[in-house]
């Protein structure tokens, strides 16, 4: 709750500067650019002198089939938020994958450690409440970069803390939930370096901007979810 909190602090932040935004910046709908750019280089420091040396020790302590199954057990704990969303969205198929998926691997697949249930046809897919907002029509707003969580946008951050609070295994009473709460996100965040960080590095070494390229991959991946893969309406353009 507290990560979310600071993410929407700082899109309160963000509003409330009083730089005024350059042409370029407007342009690229982008009017924080000046704050976003200071926020990822604290996010920069962040991994360099935390994030990135426990992921190298996290790849070294643990193997492969061990961080599989990390990986299994998160995307696990995600499926009643990407259930929701998906009913939401009208997606019954993705829905009934979902509820598959929370059934069959929380037997056969020992709690969601492995994955028996996409040898079944129910391959595993995301969503999300941002996601859901913008298929009943909400724009995306200005490009922000939260602390700790990187690019985003209004419409994703209001997505963010709201997939937490809809979240049921936030309401399960635990003398120790707060421990609980930090270990799933500090393992979550494990899990998304490890999988990101190859992505991450090439946009580095071959960019120019890395901050203008960042932005750019986030609102192309971020449209492509929204999509479910399916292709562009010709109709219309990215609201970017």
């Amino acid at each position: 709750m507290g990560l979310c909190a600071l993410a929407l602090c700082q899109v309160l932040a963000a509003c409330a500067t009083g730089v005024p935004p350059s042409p370029e910046a407007l342009a690229a709908n982008d009017p924080y650019e000046a704050t976003n750019r200071e926020t990822l280089r604290l996010n920069g420091k962040v991994d360099r002198y935390f994030v990135i040396p426990t992921v190298g020790l996290y790849f070294i302590l643990v193997p492969e089939n061990g961080r599989r199954g990390v990986h299994n057990f998160l995307g696990h704990l995600s499926l009643p938020v990407i259930f929701v969303n998906d009913v939401l969205q009208g997606e019954t198929t993705r829905a009934a994958h979902a509820l598959g998926r929370i059934v069959i691997n929380s037997t056969f697949g020992l709690g969601g450690f492995f994955d028996p249930a996409v040898t079944l046809g129910m391959p595993p897919h995301r969503e999300d409440m941002g996601q859901t907002l913008s298929v009943h029509g909400f724009k995306e707003g200005p490009f922000l970069m939260l602390p700790f969580f990187g690019p985003s946008n209004p419409r994703d951050a209001v997505g963010l803390a709201t997939d937490w609070a809809i979240d049921p295994t936030n309401l399960i009473p635990m003398k120790q939930h707060i421990w609980w709460a930090a270990g799933r996100g500090y393992f979550t965040i494990l899990d998304l370096r490890s999988q990101t960080y190859q992505t991450v590095r090439d946009i580095q070494r071959t960019s120019i901007d890395y901050y203008a390229s960042l932005r750019s991959f986030y609102r192309q991946y971020r449209e492509e979810q929204i999509r479910n893969g399916r292709k562009p309406d010709p109709q219309g353009l990215p609201d970017f």
